[in-house]
C-alpha cells in the first residue's frame, strides 16, 4: 500500500464510533466501540500495515499495546508492525505497554524535549513544540515504511486529516448513543467557522459488520465545494 506522494507512507485512519460520532464515554472513558467483526477486521489492517500510530493521550488512558493478536485472525503467528507515539513533550509512562520489548516502537517527541527513553525505543526528535508529521512520515518512508494505520487519538486524527495527510478514513459506527459535553468526537482541535475549512469527503464503500456499519472514505476537497453550492 503505496500512498499517492513517493516523500510519505499511504495513511489509514481507522476508528469507532457511536452514531453521534463519539471515540468514548464523558472524559475520555475507553469505550469499546467494535464488535467482534470489527475488531477482527482491525487486527487484520493491523497486520497488513507497517507502522501503527497513536497519540500520547490514547496511551494516558488506554495503555494500548498495539499489536497484532493472532487468535483473532486464525494465524499461528502475527505480524508485528512499528509501534509509533506521537508524544511531543515525552509524557509516555515507563511502564507503559508501548515500551515493551514485544514489538518494535517509534517515539516521535517535539524537538525542545530532552526525555530519555529505554534503549530498544528508537526516538525522532522534529518541530519545536509539537512533532512534525510530515517530517514523521518521511522518516518513516526512509526506513522503508510503506503503510500507516492511525488509530487515534481525535487530535492526533485532527492534526493528520488537517494537514492534507491521510489517504482513507475507515469508520466503524456502533449501534449506540453517547452524548454529553465532554466525549471526545472523532476530531478535535481548531473550530470549523464554516465550509472552507471543513474536510471533505468521497464515500467509498458502507457496509454492514456485525451490528454495527463500515464506512469508507477518501479525502476529497470537491465534496466540500458541491455541498456548501447546494
Amino acid at each position: 500500500m503505496v500512498s499517492g506522494d513517493p516523500a510519505r507512507p499511504r495513511v489509514i485512519v481507522n476508528c469507532a464510533v457511536s452514531v453521534d460520532g463519539r471515540l468514548a464515554y464523558a472524559q475520555g472513558r475507553r469505550a469499546h466501540l467494535s464488535g467482534p467483526e470489527d475488531l477482527k477486521r482491525v487486527h487484520a489492517l493491523r497486520a497488513e500495515s507497517d507502522a501503527i500510530l497513536v497519540g500520547i493521550g490514547t496511551v494516558l488512558l488506554d495503555d494500548p499495546s498495539l499489536r497484532v493478536k493472532p487468535e483473532l485472525l486464525g494465524a499461528t503467528h502475527g505480524g508485528a508492525p512499528l509501534r509509533v507515539v506521537v508524544d511531543s513533550r515525552g509524557r509516555t509512562p515507563a511502564g507503559a505497554r508501548v515500551l515493551d520489548a514485544f514489538a518494535p516502537t517509534l517515539v516521535a517527541t517535539a524537538g525542545a524535549c530532552d526525555r530519555e527513553f529505554p534503549s530498544h525505543v528508537e526516538v525522532l526528535r522534529s518541530g519545536v513544540n509539537e512533532v512534525d508529521l510530515g517530517r514523521l512520515l518521511a522518516h518513516l518512508a526512509t526506513r522503508g515504511v510503506r503503510s500507516v494505520m492511525v488509530e487515534g487519538g481525535a487530535r492526533v486524527i485532527a492534526s493528520f486529516v488537517r494537514g492534507g495527510l491521510v489517504d482513507r478514513l475507515y469508520v466503524y459506527v456502533a449501534p449506540v448513543l453517547i452524548g454529553g459535553t465532554t466525549a471526545p468526537s472523532l476530531m478535535l482541535g481548531p473550530e470549523c467557522p464554516g465550509p472552507e475549512s471543513a474536510v471533505g469527503l468521497t464515500v467509498e464503500s458502507a457496509e454492514r459488520l456485525g451490528a454495527g456499519t463500515l464506512l469508507r472514505y477518501r479525502p476529497s476537497p470537491h465534496a466540500v465545494a458541491a455541498h456548501a453550492a447546494q
